[in-house]
């Protein structure tokens, strides 16, 4: 309105400014002539208002068929649904309900109005069908998102108690884990029996006698050719004055190889302690004992006390070729000489030990004692 005041002021200046230059020029108007410049007047009024009006209306309202710039609404994380209350019982319809708002939406452009009729004018939504429809609405998201959660738990409950049935299964029909902690292959025999025989040896460490000695057996129950289990478990067997499983220990090594000289001597020993020779045992292992003197000689002495001196004269020279300076092999050989009247080779037999400096001082007595039988 401060743009149609000044504009009648603009006016009002430049007429006053006009009439006072012409005033001696002018002569008074008729009432008519008069009236007239008072319409028009007012007319050129009406039309600048109308302008002002239109300007002003262009200026703060939108032109028909365009929408307002809406700015971009930020987006709402969703919240878990809670469970939707149960809907209450709708109350009766009042009796004069008020009439609800509808927003007029413009037509989208190139869309052409409705004609405004005369007709009556649409009714509003009822009160009550429009809060039960919006709580409808809402709980329907809410009970499709519970019921694939819903649907999810129990699935991932089956799922979950399948895979413990299936892992129960699995462990039950699993073999055993290997006792030296090694997953995925299977222990081998050999593998058990050594982990068998370590366990074995660490009772014997903490003086577990008994289940050390029992540890071994099982050990040779798994692998009966584990040597060092069968030497240690004979050698505790011999210790404990139990002879008897000693030597079934040992016939059973041999039986199953006899190529164990070692194990054979032992067994001989242990037949002679109980009034036994030994000879066969020791016989039957002789072909793999050469050039073994011990071997050698020790079947000589069990065969020189058996009386069988030409058999033990073979042996003890079998042994002395790989050991000439045994005296006490020399003092054997020279017995067995004597005893088969060879008296001339036992002397020479008897001077040789003498000579090698290892008779004790008892034997070197004896050694003397038989040269001077023979020098008679």
């Amino acid at each position: 309105m401060s743009l149609i005041n000044k504009m009648l002021q603009d006016l009002d200046a430049r007429g006053s400014a006009r009439s006072a230059d012409i005033a001696s020029d002018v002569k008074p108007v008729a009432p008519e002539a008069a009236l007239r410049s008072k319409r028009r007047i007012a007319a050129i009024t009406a039309g600048l208002i109308a302008v002002a009006l239109g300007v002003t209306g262009w200026m703060l309202l939108p032109l028909k068929g365009k929408s307002f710039d809406a700015k971009p609404v930020a987006a709402v994380a969703p919240q878990p649904a809670a469970p939707a209350p149960a809907p209450a019982p709708a109350p009766a319809p009042a009796a004069d309900p008020a009439p609800v708002a509808v927003a007029e939406v413009a037509p989208a452009p190139g869309t052409a109005a409705p004609a405004a009729g005369p007709g009556p004018a649409p009714r509003a939504a009822e009160p009550e069908a429009a809060p039960q429809r919006k709580r409808a609405e809402a709980a329907a998201p809410a009970t499709a998102q519970r019921a694939p959660a819903s649907a999810r738990r129990d699935g991932a409950s089956v799922a979950a108690l399948k895979r413990r049935e299936s892992a129960t299964a699995s462990d039950a029909e699993a073999p055993a884990a290997p006792a030296n902690g090694v997953q995925g292959r299977s222990e081998t025999t050999v593998q058990r029996a050594d982990n068998t025989y370590r366990r074995a040896l660490a009772s014997l460490q903490e003086g577990r006698i008994n289940e050390a000695i029992a540890g071994l057996q099982q050990t040779l129950g798994i692998n009966p050719r584990h040597d060092a289990a069968r030497q240690t478990l004979v050698g505790l067997l011999v210790e404990n004055k139990r002879s008897d499983e000693a030597v079934l220990e040992l016939q059973g090594a041999l039986a199953l190889d006899a190529r164990q000289p070692a194990m054979a001597m032992l067994l001989a020993r242990l037949q002679i302690e109980r009034g036994g020779s030994g000879i066969e045992t020791l016989l039957r292992t002789l072909p793999y004992a050469n050039g073994n003197g011990e071997y050698h000689a020790f079947l000589a002495g069990a065969l020189q006390r058996q009386g069988r001196h030409r058999e033990a004269i073979d042996e003890y020279t079998a042994a002395l070729r790989g050991a000439p300076d045994n005296g006490v092999w020399w003092m054997g050989l020279g017995l067995s000489l004597q005893a088969e009247k060879r008296n001339a080779e036992a002397a020479d037999a008897w001077r040789r030990a003498q000579a090698s400096g290892t008779l004790s001082g008892e034997l070197q007595g004896f050694v003397e004692r038989k040269l001077q039988q023979v020098a008679r």
